[in-house]
């Protein structure tokens, strides 16, 4: 049973956001997430739901390529719009693919040997043979993925956002990789920010922030927030 509390933010009456952390290949706990979305749908309706991904499908765990082609086909759950932002494990895979000599080496280092493999790819095979083991169609999909969503009293991106600089205003790189300077600020941040990409073993609460990495393939959960009027409640998969 879900365990509503008091949110920081707020979203409009008959709206609910369904905003899911880090996958990083897992994709049979995203589709068992998907199916506990669902099945919430099913016993509470709500008007105007929204199915939200905060990036980095691919990299470390076994299926990167089930993620990206699960949800590049389109919206998981029938009738109900979806989401997908931009992580800094996209853009490094991408930046590899392209033929960027320092982000080929990033790519291995950061999980890509994985991700490579899950579309048949051989890491230790020339670093040009790569882009063909990945499908124009999933990297399409990769190339238009946005960096933030925005409404009513929420931000929603994959790291964070620098404290001091307008949201209007924020850099792509710090949008999907910055840490220390978002984490550890009291500031208000003119809308509260739901983040991943800092694994922790339980959802993050805070007045400005909410962190919903709890690190799924690292053996934790993986994390949905649900987001309606002034309240919050978790799933987890």
């Amino acid at each position: 049973m879900l365990e509503f509390t008091r949110a920081p933010g707020a979203l409009p009456p008959g709206r609910r956001i369904y905003a899911i952390g880090d996958v990083h290949g897992c994709d049979s706990r995203l589709a068992s997430l998907h199916e506990a979305i669902g099945a919430d749908l099913a016993s509470r309706p709500c008007d105007a739901p929204l199915l939200l991904h905060l990036g980095d499908y691919v990299d470390r765990g076994p299926d990167s390529r089930g993620v990206v082609q699960r949800l590049a086909a389109g919206d998981p759950l029938p009738g109900v719009p979806t989401i997908n932002l931009l992580g800094n494990h996209e853009q490094t895979m991408m930046d590899a693919l392209s033929g960027l000599g320092a982000s080929m080496t990033d790519w291995m280092i950061q999980g890509g040997r994985e991700a490579l493999q899950s579309w048949g790819g051989d890491p230790d095979a020339p670093r040009p043979t790569w882009p063909a083991h990945v499908p124009p169609a999933d990297m399409d999909f990769l190339r238009a993925l946005p960096l933030s969503h925005q409404e009513g009293g929420y931000l929603f991106v994959h790291a964070g956002i620098r404290p001091g600089v307008a949201i209007a205003e924020q850099s792509r790189q710090d949008l999907i990789s910055i840490r220390a300077a978002f984490l550890y600020s009291d500031a208000d941040f003119g809308a509260v920010v739901v983040h991943g990409h800092t694994p922790k073993t339980d959802p993050t609460l805070r007045h400005n922030r909410i962190g919903i990495d709890t690190g799924a393939v690292y053996g934790g959960r993986l994390t949905c927030a649900i987001l309606e009027e002034d309240q919050i409640a978790f799933l987890f998969a």
